[in-house]
């Protein structure tokens, strides 16, 4: 049995936002079809500036989905760290 860790910058504090539009269902449709974990995939499906085809191909080429997730997080802007 695999044991799915979300990466630390995946966690919220609110539950994970489901995606309410028909683009949002088809983005969650595709990460659950290609093995992310449910909340992941709900939580990238709903995330703004999530490049759903990166994070595709990145599994498509063996990365475990959650490396995938860590590699192509969107970077906050607001974010004054270097």
């Amino acid at each position: 049995m695999t044991r799915h860790v979300l990466p630390p910058e995946m966690h919220a504090a609110a539950p994970a936002r489901v995606p309410t539009s028909d683009v949002g269902a088809w983005r969650l449709r595709r990460l659950l079809d290609a093995g992310f974990p449910p909340p992941l995939a709900a939580q990238l499906a709903a995330t703004p500036g999530v490049d759903l085809h990166a994070l595709l191909g990145l599994v498509d080429r063996g990365c475990p989905p959650e490396l995938a997730a860590r590699i192509l997080a969107p970077i906050d802007e607001a974010s004054d760290e270097p």
